[in-house]
């Protein structure tokens, strides 16, 4: 669905407490689900204002924020 929230807590909710503790212990998982967040916000941004881009624009970005989900996933599956 459009402008649906894809935030790490909506879509693994059995792991939000390992979200808080590796988010406030790892460096590394903090900059990912940073960079996540942002690129999230984006993506439901150009899709709820219905500003007019390019199909391969909006694809691509959601293909990073696949990337960077799996990357976060598995820290946490770790």
């Amino acid at each position: 669905m459009l402008g649906e929230s894809h935030d790490l807590r909506h879509e693994f909710p059995d792991l939000e407490q390992k979200i808080s503790n590796l988010r406030a212990q790892n460096p590394e998982f903090a900059t990912l689900m940073d960079d996540y967040d942002s690129l999230d916000a984006r993506v439901r941004a150009i899709e709820e204002l219905g500003n007019p881009v390019a199909d391969e624009t909006i694809e691509d970005l959601k293909k990073q924020r696949l990337q960077l989900k799996d990357a976060l996933y598995t820290l946490l599956r770790a």
